[in-house]
């Protein structure tokens, strides 16, 4: 086997349920320590491309690699690569916390010599060594979680697959997970799906976009910012009238916006955001713009990132509507196909 610098390689992939196609052609690569969010809608076809990583599902066509083996030819050798862990967990709710590790590091195949040593150490890196004796079953959510993330790391995997692992926690809870997948960062190459966008956010390296069955985007958060976010915000506050700003503000762009959002506080200073067309640094004319003005007086500037929620939501606002243009774009050349032929009038 060639090495490879990607520890996960999709390429061309479908996945097909009559005509229902739940992934369209989607390629991808994931390199070895890089974590990677997952996003899309529901229905989008994130968990349909998870299963198919895993082999739990067969792919229509296309291929799929885990370290350098094909996913359909090589399923025994891509499960010693993965660690899984689907958004239900399927949990056995009547063994221990230490019993069900155990049985699953013999099932994983770890040495014997080994097992009581790595699944006290998983214990303790998901702070589960509190809950070590304690049946499943009686747990709470976030502590079953747990329970699967120390499974999935378990046979210290390449390759780290999490589906929703943070649904349902309280916000300490996700905390912790958070700090756990961001410590496997260079070590494991980790594929997270997930709703809450600022925990991937804050966790990943690069974000995939799926909707309709097709990655929309793809790249570092900033970037993908750039390519689906068409304007820059500022957040000022001032003490002044929103008229003499809009007047100042005039050369830095013509179709800028000016809105308050919040009434002027006791010293007469109330919040202002400024919307600029275009993905550009203006901190430097506005700054300029508000010190010759004798009317404005500025106690704050400061540039305001678009949340990843924004970015989602352009993403899939633009290929629902590229798919619409097709949509109708196709029953426009059937209607001219199905259209009665002119027929020439008889001489």
């Amino acid at each position: 086997m060639e090495p490879t610098e990607h520890t996960i390689e999709v390429e061309n992939l479908y996945k097909r349920y009559g005509k229902l196609e739940a992934v369209a052609g989607i390629s991808f690569g994931v390199k070895k320590g890089q974590i990677v969010g997952f996003l899309g809608p529901n229905g989008a076809g994130k968990s349909t491309t998870m299963r198919i990583l895993t082999g739990y599902t067969q792919a229509s066509s296309g291929i799929a690699r885990i370290c350098g083996f094909p996913v359909a030819c090589h399923p025994h050798e891509i499960k010693r690569r993965i660690g899984y862990m689907p958004e239900n967990n399927p949990l056995p709710l009547e063994l221990r916390v230490r019993e069900y590790l155990k049985c699953r590091a013999r099932l994983k195949e770890l040495p014997l010599r080994h097992r009581g040593k790595r699944v006290d150490e998983v214990m303790e890196r998901c702070d589960l060594t509190r809950a070590r004796d304690r049946i499943i079953g009686k747990l709470s959510k976030g502590f079953r979680q747990r329970v699967g993330i120390a499974d999935a790391i378990l046979a210290h995997p390449e390759v780290i697959i999490m589906d929703e692992p943070t649904i349902g926690l309280d916000p300490h809870q996700v905390i912790m997970i958070r700090d756990l997948i961001a410590s496997l960062k260079g070590k494991m190459s980790v594929i997270i799906s997930s709703h809450i966008l600022p925990e991937i956010e804050m966790t990943c390296d690069q974000v995939m976009i799926i909707n309709g069955g097709k990655i929309v985007g793809q790249g570092t958060p900033n970037e993908l910012r750039e390519t689906f976010i068409d304007s820059t915000i500022y957040e000022l506050e001032i003490n002044g009238d929103l008229a003499d700003l809009r007047e100042s503000l005039r050369r830095v762009a013509a179709n800028l916006e000016v809105a308050q959002f919040a009434e002027a506080d006791e010293r007469g200073f109330s919040k202002v955001t400024i919307r600029i067309p275009g993905n550009h640094d203006y901190g430097e004319m506005l700054f300029s713009c508000l010190s010759d003005n004798p009317l404005i007086r500025a106690r704050s500037l400061r540039k305001r990132e678009a949340p990843l929620e924004d970015v989602f939501l352009a993403a899939t606002r633009r290929s629902w509507e590229t798919l619409d243009t097709e949509l109708a774009s196709n029953s426009d050349d059937a209607d001219s196909e199905n259209a009665p032929k002119e027929v020439p009038a008889e001489s």
